[in-house]
């Protein structure tokens, strides 16, 4: 079987590029690393990831720690993941830590401390200061999705403040008789998403002068099913119903206008809907909402947590500063469809 400096003759390129192109490391130009993948393959060459893991201390395999993958945002955010480090020649360990304490515990205390891996992801996780001091105590960086986590790069998105944009936006149709679908207790376990949306629409409407009415918030699991019947009582329980509604999910939001379509409503004629995430059905349903792109989240996050490996080990592609990586703002996208338009005549719809 050929070797690697056979492998770097058929390239042109040095031993060093070589083993650094078939790594997956990042200081190699795509040109370089598609003549060493090219030639490996002519040749039969496969690297062996025990006897490089030995010379560099590397394993090639990083851990995803999510709350659930049954979830359309914990499924994007692992298939982002996982494009990446598969582009990069590393292998993904998958911790799924479910609605059970105790599996967390040991998963986060345990079980990612005896696995070989070099770096590990949190998505939607809190992790304790021991917890985190654990994972840096032995060398392993952490990159969380969904909030700040001390001593952790993190990526998120200010639900506080795109909560508000999507309420003004209802506002600036005319919309004065706004209701709220929010997430149930559950939800509000670590990063509370639920309860910073809901404090954005509170803030929105506080800024216009209008009143939030306390029957007009509702709560739900973020799914269709649970929107669905939170709708049914929303938009049916009262002789006086809401123009529009603000769901903290698009799920609940095609929950919403299902519940809607059962009381001969449409939206947007008589109700206007507006979500936040950039699901799947969004566009299906012609939703207004702010897209957030969790496979987007998912690919950065990756990256970043092989960039914060190469900076460990000597090899930051061209010097960059990984330490202006720890606190990213991902961008996010306002997608004005067909579900949003201005109040009924005079905003004063009845049930």
């Amino acid at each position: 079987m050929a070797g690697i400096k056979e492998v770097a003759s058929r390239a042109g390129l040095s031993v060093a590029t070589v083993s650094r192109a078939l790594s997956g490391k990042s200081n190699v130009s795509a040109r370089s690393r598609r003549l060493a993948q090219d030639a490996a393959k002519e040749l039969g060459f496969v690297p062996s990831y025990h006897a490089s893991s030995l010379a560099s201390g590397r394993n090639h395999n990083i851990g995803l720690v999510v709350p659930t993958v049954q979830r359309w945002y914990f499924s994007s955010v692992l298939e982002g993941v996982s494009e990446t480090l598969l582009d990069a020649g590393y292998d993904l360990t998958l911790y799924n830590v479910g609605e059970q304490p105790e599996h967390r515990s040991s998963i986060l205390t345990d079980f990612l401390l005896r696995k070989r891996l070099d770096a590990v992801i949190a998505v939607a996780l809190v992790l304790s200061e021991d917890e985190i001091g654990q994972l840096l105590a032995v060398h392993r960086p952490i990159v969380g999705i969904g909030g700040a986590l001390r001593g952790a790069s993190t990526i998120r998105i200010d639900d506080e403040g795109l909560a508000a944009v999507a309420t003004r936006h209802l506002i600036g149709l005319g919309h004065t008789r706004i209701a709220h679908i929010t997430g149930d207790g559950e939800l509000n376990r670590d990063f509370k998403l639920p309860k910073l949306r809901q404090k954005g629409f509170a803030a929105a409407m506080a800024a216009a002068g209008l009143t939030v009415r306390q029957e007009w918030n509702a709560s739900a699991d973020f799914t269709i099913q649970g929107a669905y019947a939170a709708g049914r009582k929303l938009l049916g329980s009262s002789s006086e119903r809401p123009t529009a509604v603000f769901a903290a999910s698009d799920e609940m939001a095609v929950g919403i206008m299902l519940a809607a379509r059962d009381f001969g409503l449409q939206v947007p004629r008589d109700l206007s809907v507006v979500g936040i995430d950039g699901h799947d059905l969004a566009e299906t349903f012609g939703l207004t909402t702010i897209n957030q792109d969790p496979r987007g989240q998912g690919r950065l996050a990756a990256a970043t947590a092989l960039a914060l490996l190469n900076r460990s080990s000597g090899d930051c592609d061209g010097g960059r500063d990984v330490a202006a990586l720890h606190d990213q703002e991902y961008p996010t996208e306002f997608l004005i469809r067909n579900s949003t338009a201005v109040p009924p005549d005079g905003d004063t719809a009845r049930a």
